[in-house]
């Protein structure tokens, strides 16, 4: 049966509580294309970006993420200029950690004191007295991570971050990490087609700790014409991306796919997915497709 991108809400992907006390809908929004080419300065089209924000809001998404090095800073100000003052619902993640010299280029510096400056930005282009969730956007292996881990924790006892999550972090860094603070939640690269952060879901999904996935839409050659995820998605009415996203989404209950996209379209799509329900053999199928 063919699905409608207009009258799907994300409410209808479930919800989970972040660090127990952040209830988000689950499938939410990525917020870094909205950026210019690279992740680099303005976006092409800027009202663009500010009607895909409302829209996606509109359309029950409760949680947005997005980094400081998103532009830089281009991102967050555009959160801002789009749904300030917030929602009282709405979740809006962060991250600090990747700085940016140019198109495409990240490099991870996780010296306390420039975490400490960069959440102080975040505040502000976000418009915010606390972000609820801040993000390690990657360790840096010339700090020590108790001292990245705890300066944000400080940050957190002085009331400016509500919980903390890692990035691209391994079952054994999360487990030092906890020795710091409490973290809630876990953002790996994670898709259908990719799944080699499958140790660290397991691991999040037995101490119920929010997994993010980024980049959740890929699907490699399973798209294929005539191949599994192709046969489903027309089996569905639905598009492959659509299906990979619903696939996400019964994979695993702490499981929060953010789709991104700069087109108000896309996102309609993406969050349409939230109506597709995949049966246990149709989950199977995908699941031993690689």
């Amino acid at each position: 049966m063919s699905i409608s991108n207009s009258n799907v809400s994300a409410k209808m992907s479930g919800s989970f509580s972040i660090g127990g006390d952040l209830p988000v809908h689950r499938l939410g929004y990525g917020a870094m294309q909205l950026t210019g080419p690279g992740i680099w300065g303005d976006p092409r089209d800027p009202d663009e970006a500010v009607r895909v924000l409302k829209r996606a809001v509109e359309l029950g998404v409760t949680f947005i993420d997005t980094a400081d090095s998103y532009g830089p800073f281009v991102s967050e100000m555009l959160i801002k200029k789009a749904l300030h003052p917030y929602p009282g619902d709405l979740v809006i993640a962060t991250k600090a950690g990747l700085t940016r010299s140019g198109p495409d280029d990240w490099r991870p510096v996780g010296r306390p004191e420039y975490l400490r400056q960069q959440v102080e930005l975040s505040l502000r282009h976000l418009g915010l007295e606390r972000i609820d969730l801040l993000q390690l956007h990657r360790v840096d292996p010339k700090v020590p991570l108790e001292e990245q881990v705890g300066e944000l924790k400080m940050l957190q006892q002085e009331g400016k971050i509500r919980h903390i999550g890692l990035s691209e972090v391994s079952v054994e860094q999360i487990e030092q990490a906890q020795k710091i603070a409490a973290i809630v939640s876990v953002q790996n690269l994670y898709n259908l087609a990719k799944r080699d952060a499958e140790p660290v879901l397991d691991y999040c999904d037995s101490h119920n700790i929010a997994f993010i996935p980024w980049f959740p839409l890929a699907t490699g050659k399973l798209a294929k014409e005539g191949g599994p995820l192709d046969e489903l998605a027309k089996r569905h009415g639905a598009k492959p991306s659509q299906l990979a996203l619903a696939w996400l989404l019964k994979k695993s209950k702490v499981m929060l796919p953010i789709p991104g996209t700069s087109s108000v379209a896309h996102v309609e799509e993406n969050i349409a997915a939230a109506g597709i329900e995949l049966s246990d053999e149709e989950f199977q199928t995908l699941s031993q497709a690689i």
